[in-house]
């Protein structure tokens, strides 16, 4: 199994963060991962994307041109990659934002509201972690546990209190995702 995914958005909404945790997920499971970021020189609202690899194969390299899933966080990056899933591929996105919805018809296109669900729970900053449970939703590709531990890896200790309401978020993310 090699699973090819690239997670796209402004910086700010936690896309690098999501494949890292994604990414040590991966590792928790004995697999291979490349973690591979791209973004501006801004830090904050300029475009940050970043291509994962989970496989249980060696990865022969980081770079890559098309996906198996593509998780889009803002209009910028689906003009940008819709077009780059493969056919029979997965289209993960928010509509917040989005003006200009996917269209394809030979890939599986689902959305899950994040930027809403994590307002409602009162942190927008778990917005990615509803977003990475609606994926996980759709591809299990990692492990729940596995999760929680690529998070305890990723999160500075002192936001380790954080991490049973970012659990919360991935399991209402699972709950939420729609097929489009």
């Amino acid at each position: 199994m090699t699973e090819e995914i690239i997670i796209a958005g402004f910086g700010g909404q936690g896309v690098l963060s999501m494949g890292k945790i994604l990414a040590y997920s991966g590792i928790m499971q004995d697999q291979e991962v490349s973690w591979f970021p791209a973004y501006g020189p801004e830090m904050r609202g300029g475009t940050a994307n970043v291509t994962v690899i989970v496989s249980d194969e060696r990865i022969s390299s980081p770079t890559l041109t098309m996906y198996d899933t593509a998780i889009i966080l803002n209009q910028q990056s689906m003009d940008k990659f819709e077009e780059a899933v493969k056919p029979g591929g997965v289209l993960l996105y928010d509509p917040n934002g989005i003006s200009n919805h996917p269209t394809r018809t030979d890939i599986s296109i689902y959305k899950v509201e994040g930027a809403k669900i994590a307002a409602e729970m009162g942190n927008t900053k778990i917005f990615n972690m509803v977003v990475l449970g609606a994926y996980l939703k759709i591809k299990p590709i990692v492990k729940l546990e596995n999760v929680i531990a690529g998070l305890k890896k990723s999160l500075h200790e002192r936001y380790h209190k954080l991490i049973p309401l970012n659990e919360d978020a991935i399991v209402i993310g699972m709950k939420s995702v729609i097929t489009v």
